[in-house]
């Protein structure tokens, strides 16, 4: 597990957590209550917890409305069918707070990053949480794929980012939010999100991170891989076509 550690000197802005899960009962409520911990050590009083359900079928929903027992800061949001991407835009769209900070619920990526997102969305619209450049304890068969679909991404779409994955990246809300219409129900709405704020001229930032993931993966990695690459594709017909991003 990274170490985390809190550097806030004052309360930030309010912000909004948007957690996807999908089956995840024997994690949830102890990550729940580690993540409330972390935000109450650094006097983060105003912020939300948005966790949405994408298709779980076991007591995942049970567990996270229990959560919410004599509490207000977790709203529970189930969907009916799997899909991050959907779960994502639906947390957006049930967002009171413009700073965005999305998180995958194993906690796996230090939560320092938290402290370092809320302060840099004062002055760019994303701000990407980077394994690559930071530090990764993954087997040997993710960090290959995620090297070479970076790989892919520079020389194809001209992207200079090295992290692509769902947990911790963070977003201006209104920045995203009139694209949520054209994103991708899958993981690819991270990519499709950089690629068309990038084209766009949008100020991003990129920070290190630490992650220590050992847990099997809740993607089937050969079905994942074949649909991460897919998705490069309509990407770059719209590079080609110059209407780099679907708002025109």
């Amino acid at each position: 597990m990274p170490n985390e550690l809190c550097g806030f000197n004052a309360s930030p802005a309010p912000l909004t957590f948007i957690i996807p899960a999908y089956n995840e009962e024997a994690i949830l409520a102890a990550n729940i209550d580690r993540l409330r911990a972390f935000l109450k050590e650094c006097g983060i009083g105003e912020y939300e917890l948005i966790l949405v359900s994408n298709g779980s079928t076991d007591r995942t929903v049970e567990i996270a409305r229990a959560c919410t027992v004599g509490r207000a800061d977790v709203t529970v949001i189930e969907l009916p069918r799997r899909g991050v991407g959907l779960a994502f835009k639906e947390g957006v769209r049930h967002a009171r707070y413009e700073r965005l900070i999305s998180l995958d619920l194993d906690l796996t990526i230090d939560l320092g990053f938290i402290e370092s997102a809320a302060g840099l969305l004062g002055q760019v619209h994303l701000v990407i949480g980077s394994k690559q450049v930071g530090s990764q304890q993954r087997s040997w068969v993710r960090r290959l794929a995620s090297s070479t679909f970076i790989a892919c991404t520079r020389t194809l779409l001209g992207l200079r980012f090295t992290d692509y994955s769902i947990g911790a990246k963070a977003y201006r809300k209104g920045v995203i939010e009139p694209y949520l219409p054209h994103l991708a129900d899958g993981s690819a709405y991270v990519l499709q999100l950089m690629a068309w704020r990038a084209w766009a001229g949008s100020p991003i930032a990129e920070i290190p991170v630490r992650c220590e993931d050992y847990r099997k993966s809740r993607f089937n990695l050969l079905h994942e891989g074949i649909y991460r690459f897919g998705s490069l594709i309509p990407l770059l017909f719209q590079k080609w076509g110059r209407k780099t991003t679907p708002l025109g």
